[in-house]
């Protein structure tokens, strides 16, 4: 067996491993954008709030207090300045040099989520110092609002450092989810369905053995019903090669019989010749009839050793006019002179199919030579059609007679080896070697039409060359 390659991530183990990962990396990504903003977000709130406690210390000493412990309240708080609005007033409670304008405003009484990510990946985005004023509700209702000046790159190294954190630990819970989905999947999955792959390697080396066929037992719904259908399958085929093996040995000692059958008919036939120059007149009389069966029997013979020996290669599909075909085989079956049986010929000159010659023209013998048989079994004069044409998927030909019809026994198996002969003494095996013939070339035989005005057969060929063209 040949394997392919490409190693473990070209196998179904290995892409779903991958894409296992990658989908909870993804997911992790989505998770990770959002709670970055509410990083930032509980980040600039607790500046706000350490602002608030500094500012009411001052507040509770009456404002009296040095710049060095301004100055320290500052540093402590992380800020350059406090403003806290109460009653209404607005006042600047603690302050410092700023070392730098002020680059943007956040407000985060009114950001959504949206302004919350927008803003943090703006600060994740800009490797710059920013100095930012930011507006806040003070807590426990202490005031109106609180509003602070801040540098930006203490807040983008923590943001930073916590991302990379959550990918860290999302890098970790992908690998592990992927592995214990990779184990499931094994389980539940790939080992179900790699034994139902060796089952068919090691029926496909001995399919006449019944030990080889699948026994189902998948616990996954769609995985039991595919061994089922493989077992089935299996079964049938296995039945069939025992069958097609009984077969062939029969058809080996019918055709040995046969080869013996028609030495001893071909002796018989030329006593019988003898008999018909007998003197005596009942001898003589019964000569014809008994010359006329034993005929019918060699025939019979000759025809099963043909058929036995048939091994139809492959058709070799060629561009060819079609019109030429048909009028060869129409001259060659006495159909183009003066005869009882007229042929008819409606195919386009110009009209070209893509088929095997040698095999078409065989099949429209044995078509053609049928329906004459069937015209001249009545005595009366009849005529044959031959059409043909196409569509957009097909290239047809219809062969058409004016004979009797064939009768209902005959139309029941009527590709059928020694049971579809369509006239008395017939074998069947014309149209039987005809349908195979056309099957092989991926079209079909069919019977249009037969009835008391005649009967009509339906040759379609498709313009497709099969499945590697519709691939």
């Amino acid at each position: 067996m040949k394997r392919s390659k490409g190693g473990f991530f070209n196998t179904l183990s290995g892409r779903f491993l991958l894409l296992t990962a990658a989908f909870v990396m993804l997911a992790e990504v989505l998770i990770f954008v959002p709670s970055i903003a509410r990083f930032r977000a509980d980040y600039l709130l607790l500046k706000l709030e350490k602002a608030q406690i500094a500012s009411l210390a001052l507040l509770a000493s009456d404002q009296s207090i040095s710049a060095d412990l301004e100055t320290e309240l500052l540093k402590n708080a992380e800020v350059f300045n406090v403003v806290l609005r109460r009653d209404e007033v607005r006042q600047l409670v603690l302050s410092s040099p700023i070392p730098a304008p002020i680059y943007d405003t956040f407000d985060l009484r009114l950001a959504g989520p949206w302004e919350l990510i927008r803003d943090a990946m703006g600060v994740l985005a800009d490797p710059e110092n920013r100095v930012v004023r930011v507006i806040g509700n003070p807590v426990q209702d202490a005031g109106l609002l609180i509003e602070i000046t801040v540098e930006t790159a203490p807040l983008r190294k923590a943001m930073v450092e916590y991302g990379l954190r959550i990918l860290f630990l999302s890098a970790l819970i992908s690998v592990v989810t992927a592995f214990l989905l990779f184990l499931a999947v094994q389980r539940l999955l790939v080992g179900p369905i790699r034994r139902v792959v060796l089952h068919m390697q090691a029926y496909a080396e001995a399919p006449e053995d019944a030990r080889r066929v699948i026994a189902p037992s998948a616990g996954v719904v769609e995985l039991r019903v595919a061994e089922e259908a493989l077992e089935s399958m299996q079964v049938q085929l296995t039945g069939a090669l025992r069958q097609k093996e009984r077969l062939a040995q029969l058809g080996g000692a019918v055709a040995k019989i046969s080869h013996d059958l028609r030495n001893i008919l071909t002796t018989a036939q030329l006593v019988a010749d003898r008999l018909e120059q007998s003197a005596d007149p009942v001898t003589a009389r019964a000569a014809p009839k008994l010359i006329s069966s034993i005929s019918r029997a060699v025939s019979l013979c000759e025809s099963t050793l043909a058929f036995g020996k048939a091994e139809e290669p492959p058709p070799q599909l060629k561009r060819l006019p079609l019109r030429v075909l048909v009028d060869e085989v129409a001259e060659a079956e006495g159909l183009m002179g003066e005869s009882t049986v007229t042929g008819l010929i409606d195919v386009p000159a110009s009209l070209v199919i893509r088929a095997d010659g040698e095999q078409l023209y065989r099949v429209l013998t044995n078509l053609l030579r049928n329906a004459r048989q069937a015209i001249e079994a009545t005595g009366q004069p009849g005529t044959i059609e031959i059409g043909g044409g196409e569509d957009e998927q097909d290239w047809w030909i219809r062969v058409g007679d004016t004979g009797p019809g064939l009768p209902p026994k005959a139309k029941e198996h009527l590709f059928s080896a020694f049971q579809g002969g369509a006239r008395k003494g017939g074998t069947g095996l014309g149209l039987a070697i005809a349908a195979e013939l056309v099957r092989g070339h991926g079209g079909r035989l069919d019977l249009a039409r037969s009835d008391e005005d005649g009967t009509e057969f339906l040759i379609r060929l498709p313009k497709r060359l099969g499945m590697a063209e519709d691939a």
